[in-house]
């Protein structure tokens, strides 16, 4: 049971913003932080509206049942009313706990995708290039932007390593599941007996740190320059323009060569370096805060092996829910990767409620 009072209280404040937006006398960042906060409370008002209402209405739909002069036909539709009336208000109760359970910080910020090749050498670097194809059509079909970072090529068309940035809306909360080793299984191109091959490819997701999430003293930073090679020892230009940072206190280190002007390299890098930190240190936050890792589906955690790509079977499994869907080309093709998102999504909050009582 929630206490009405916290209900009343979503209520209170939605309509305390509808007045205050409503005004125009309100800054442009404080109107956009405001106006974020009313949509955010406009998709459970109705349910709060109706949550609030329950007890009176079900004291009159009990009236009728008590009244003796009432006939048979009237009490038999209050009796009806009330089931569908206990009915609503689980589900709208349900709604409400989900609202009212405690939001991650950074579901609402961007974040910094980083795929590297595990085991498996070439078709480990394939399989990573595959990875990164799939969140490209998911993020098309989402309208949010890609900005490559960096990139580090394979033979074949592979990719060693790729770490690229996504903007939009509530970017982390939903790519913040995806952090984890991916295997695949199939049979590579080069393989002539057959056979299928077991290969894996780790995805880490960060949320996009910006300065003022996190303090990074230039004193904690060593920064080293040196001239940025190609595959193979092969020059790719003959200035110093590569970046490495190190971040001393954590011993967190980014490298960036990619762009041919130190600054921008330098400023790739620092951008990548202050998310790695910043994410260390919520990771042992809430590592401190709670030592009941099971209410974290999206924990983040990049040992643990969260999905298999089954390609002779064509199937992809989710071995933290133990979902498995039978689509695995409409699946990489970003067609029905809300599906299991969304799976992910009931399961965190089904332990994080589960975890209340």
């Amino acid at each position: 049971m929630i206490p009405i009072q916290k209900v009343k209280d979503i209520v209170v404040k939605y309509e305390l913003l509808e007045k205050e937006l409503s005004t125009g006398t309100i800054d442009p960042k404080s109107y956009a932080n405001k106006s974020k906060e009313y949509a955010n409370l406009g998709s459970i008002i109705e349910v709060a509206k109706e949550y609030i209402n329950f007890n009176k209405d079900k004291k009159d739909l009990e009236q009728i049942l008590l009244d003796k002069n009432n006939d048979s036909e009237m009490i038999e539709m209050a009796k009806k009313d009330l089931n569908d009336m206990e009915t609503k208000k689980n589900n709208y109760e349900s709604r409400l706990k989900i609202f009212l359970l405690p939001k991650d910080e950074d579901d609402d910020k961007n974040a910094i995708v980083e795929i590297r090749a595990g085991t498996g050498g070439l078709e480990a670097s394939l399989f990573c290039a595959d990875l990164f194809r799939m969140y490209e059509k998911v993020c098309s079909k989402k309208k949010w932007q890609i900005e490559i970072i960096s990139i580090s090529k394979s033979d074949a068309g592979g990719f060693k390593e790729v770490i690229f940035l996504v903007n939009g809306d509530n970017i982390y909360s939903y790519l913040k599941y995806e952090s984890g080793v991916h295997r695949v299984q199939r049979i590579p191109e080069t393989e002539t007996q057959g056979r299928v091959h077991t290969s894996a490819a780790t995805v880490a997701v960060l949320p996009e740190a910006e300065e003022v999430d996190i303090q990074i003293k230039d004193s904690d930073l060593r920064i080293d320059v040196f001239r940025a090679g190609g595959p193979g020892g092969q020059s790719v230009n003959t200035t110093d323009s590569a970046v490495r940072i190190t971040h001393l206190p954590s011993g967190v280190v980014v490298s960036q060569q990619d762009e041919k002007s130190q600054h921008k390299n330098k400023a790739k890098a620092l951008k990548i370096l202050r998310s790695r930190v910043y994410e260390a240190e919520k990771r042992k936050k809430d590592l401190e805060r709670s030592s009941n890792r099971r209410s974290q589906i999206g924990s983040g955690d990049r040992s643990e092996r969260i999905r298999t790509y089954n390609f002779p079977q064509g199937r992809v499994t989710d071995h933290r829910i133990n979902l498995t869907l039978h689509k695995l080309d409409e699946f990489l093709s970003g067609e029905i990767h809300e599906e299991m998102n969304q799976e992910l999504r009931l399961k965190e909050q089904n332990l994080k409620l589960e975890s209340l009582k």
